[in-house]
């Protein structure tokens, strides 16, 4: 029983750590470690390639492309590339049509013939480009006025190669789905800007971020910059940072169903994540980012794992004493809340939170399972909730 105690115990322990202990680690460490200075300026122009990823967006790409003509950045120095994954609907008619009606503007249509997702998309975009820096940012996300001077602002040092701006829901309370979504990036956020201020953050946004062109990686369409750009530039002893002033709004997924799709393609990687390049670890060479990304990515990768673990283990264990029983009513009482959800439709937090965060624990088991069997794509299809 030893044995089965440590395993309780460690899972325990690790899952506590991930999700109340990190974040206060780094509450202490914001009051205790001097911040890096501000050195954004505001007043850098370069030349910048927006890239827009686009497949199927008939309904948000004209507001899209209305959007980013009316940034606060200079039209000259600025270009607009809607990169089009192989869309079959009437993107690309609108997108020309909008060419032809703005021609003051430098925006251009790049067709990708064979669907192979967004990476690919920005990947392809990205070589025709002619911005020193590249902006990338949904079709469904809506830029700040002032976004893309505050993502290039934070390029004043050649070792920071990319920038993440700040994503807002602007539905937040529209569902509980949106709001437990937007709760939790409100939770995200404050992590990102503490990591961001010590040393380098351990993943970006999709929505709004930036690299330097000369930085660019071709990653396989599999992988996503937002998670696998950082990691680059901290292997690279480059920084990767975030800007809380770019600011991009979008709506969270209205409906649980939506939710549940996007989390099953954002862990399509998760065992690459969770196993792959393991000198990340290496604390030594990479100090603070080891201990970020541990804490912050890779126990919270695992965290599937870790419930079955302490799940499994208390099962074994509740003979042992009345504590391990009570530790096991607790779990049988967390899960049975969110099943009571999955199952009648309960529409209070109550039930929400639980089935919310069960949610995201079988989302990682699917793409880990997707994973293994080869079934994990680099496309997916986008949720009309958030459009």
């Amino acid at each position: 029983m030893v044995i089965i105690k440590l395993f309780f115990w460690i899972s325990s322990f690790l899952i506590f750590y991930s999700l109340v202990g990190y974040p206060i680690s780094l509450l202490i460490l914001s009051k205790i470690i001097t911040k890096r200075k501000d050195n954004s300026d505001i007043s850098l122009r370069p030349y910048v390639s927006i890239i827009v990823p686009a497949h199927n967006e008939e309904n948000i790409i004209e507001q899209k492309l209305n959007n980013l003509i009316s940034l606060n950045y200079p039209k000259e120095l600025m270009e607009i590339i809607i990169a089009s994954d192989n869309s079959t609907d009437r993107t690309n008619e609108i997108v020309e049509k909008f060419i032809e009606n703005h021609r003051e503007y430098n925006i251009s249509l790049y067709k990708v013939n064979r669907r192979l997702g967004k990476t690919n998309a920005q990947n392809e975009a990205a070589k025709v480009a002619k911005g020193e820096i590249l902006v990338f940012t949904d079709a469904n996300a809506m830029l700040d006025k002032d976004a893309i001077i505050h993502l290039v602002s934070s390029f004043t040092s050649e070792d920071i190669i990319y920038v993440t701006g700040r994503l807002k829901y602007i539905n937040s309370f529209s569902s509980l789905s949106s709001e437990a979504e937007s709760r939790y990036w409100d939770y995200e956020l404050f992590m990102r800007k503490v990591e961001s201020d010590i040393k380098t953050i351990t993943a970006g946004n999709g929505a709004i971020y930036a690299i330097r062109k000369s930085d660019y990686v071709d990653f396989p369409p599999i992988m996503s910059h937002d998670s696998a750009m950082p990691l680059y530039a901290a292997l690279n002893n480059k920084r990767a940072v975030y800007n809380e002033k770019a600011v991009a709004y979008e709506k969270a997924g209205e409906t649980s169903q939506d939710e549940f799709k996007r989390k099953v393609r954002m862990f399509r990687n998760i065992l690459s994540a969770l196993f792959g390049t393991p000198q990340k670890y290496n604390i030594f060479k990479y100090g603070w980012f080891s201990y970020f990304y541990f804490c912050h990515r890779t126990l919270r990768y695992g965290l599937f794992i870790l419930h079955i673990i302490s799940f499994t283990s208390n099962a074994l264990l509740i003979k042992e004493s009345i504590f391990y029983s009570l530790m096991f009513l607790m779990q049988c009482i967390f899960y049975l809340l969110a099943i009571c959800k999955k199952i009648f439709g309960f529409k209070n937090r109550i039930f929400y939170y639980p089935y919310y965060y069960c949610m995201t624990l079988v989302a990682q088991l699917i793409g880990a399972i997707n994973q293994i069997t080869g079934k994990s794509k680099p496309f997916w299809d986008k949720a009309e909730s958030t459009r």
